[in-house]
């Protein structure tokens, strides 16, 4: 089987895509490299848009994957089969984040996507739901197939090891406690209200509170308001944390993990600190129920109120953290194992290599 990827993220994107992209190729790549030649494609816009496909099937390929809600427009008369992977659809879900602009292209490249794609993998139940409800595909021509995390954090990594990556990484954390947020600095992940609920921790019990991640305008906002509450000295945002190395340092040493977004496709950063028995505050609502699974703490992402509380409690209560650490490990190691998923993907495949473009 010969299958051509949009390696566009793979390549280029250092957050979720990317890392779904680099971990997936990876896994096949892998466990059946005396079945499947990859082929990855890096190509400018328009070829990526509009000539791709028919590359592709110059190749010899057998079947086309786009890794990352996207197809190239000449699939259909390309005669190769196709699978695109639906990651969300936030800019209907949450179109208060989108400019309008935005939301239309979004609408043409990956809603035509969804419907003339041979066959749908959407990385949860949740954005199966929203991928059925707004382009109308339907139920039988979608998979839900997980996302696995990079390797690294299917093994924990040591307390000792841990503590040297930071010293050596982050000096001024080595020895303070801290909570963490992982993710986008911007409206949709919800930082905003983890400050204010962060604030009501009374000032000589707070841990410090890291969040890795960067974004712009919504991060300038959410500064302005940790410095109009003088929280300046107890918040750090860092920007420059790339290698999940450090990442997995990171979650192994903070006392929970904080994640209430208001819409995901399907929560990374939850997984990959659950794996690290890291305790996790999320939202109740999206794909996040699936990501966390019945340990985490769940919550109304727009109540201050439920996430202050949560985050009083876990604070208070070590025993309460390390029995939701371990229970969330337990649950991610069964739903997320990646042999497994690598095997069902693979599975599908096979499956749809054999089928007509649509």
């Amino acid at each position: 089987m010969k299958i051509a990827y949009d390696a566009k993220r793979y390549y280029h994107n250092q957050t979720g895509l990317g890392n779904y992209s680099r971990t997936l190729v990876g896994d096949v790549s892998s466990m059946y490299a005396d079945d499947v030649e990859v082929m990855l494609y890096d190509c400018k816009t328009w070829e990526r848009t509009f000539r791709l496909g028919r590359k592709a099937a110059k190749d010899g390929c057998t079947l086309f994957h786009g890794l990352s809600n996207e197809l190239p427009r000449d699939i259909v008369r390309s005669a190769v089969p196709s699978i695109v992977t639906m990651h969300d659809v936030a800019w209907r879900t949450y179109p208060a984040m989108y400019k309008p602009w935005d939301r239309l292209i979004y609408d043409w490249k990956y809603g035509w996507s969804a419907r003339h794609a041979t066959h749908v993998v959407c990385i949860s139940e949740a954005t199966k739901r929203e991928v059925m409800r707004y382009y109308n595909v339907p139920e039988e021509k979608i998979s839900v197939i997980y996302q696995p995390v990079a390797p690294l954090y299917y093994t924990p990594m040591g307390k000792n090891d841990a503590d040297d990556i930071i010293r050596h990484s982050l000096p001024y954390l080595h020895e303070r406690s801290y909570i963490l947020t992982v993710g986008s600095i911007n409206s949709r992940k919800n930082l905003m209200n983890m400050v204010k609920a962060y604030a009501t921790l009374p000032s000589g019990e707070r841990p410090m509170f890291i969040v890795v991640g960067n974004g712009r305008e919504y991060r300038h906002k959410v500064e302005a308001y940790i410095n109009e509450k003088g929280l300046q000295d107890d918040i750090r945002i860092e920007s420059n944390i790339h290698d999940a190395q450090t990442l997995q340092a990171l979650y192994t040493r903070t006392l929970l993990l904080m994640y209430p977004s208001f819409c995901e496709g399907f929560g990374l950063p939850v997984v990959e600190a659950s794996l690290q028995r890291c305790p996790v505050i999320t939202s109740n609502i999206s794909s996040l129920p699936e990501a966390a699974g019945p340990a985490a703490v769940q919550c109304n992402p727009a109540s201050v109120q439920e996430l202050a509380d949560a985050l009083h409690m876990l604070l208070r209560n070590t025993e309460e953290r390390t029995r939701r650490g371990i229970q969330a490990r337990e649950y991610c190691l069964s739903m997320f194992n990646p042999d497994e998923l690598t095997r069902q993907m693979f599975e599908l495949y096979k499956k749809v290599s054999t089928q007509s473009s649509l």
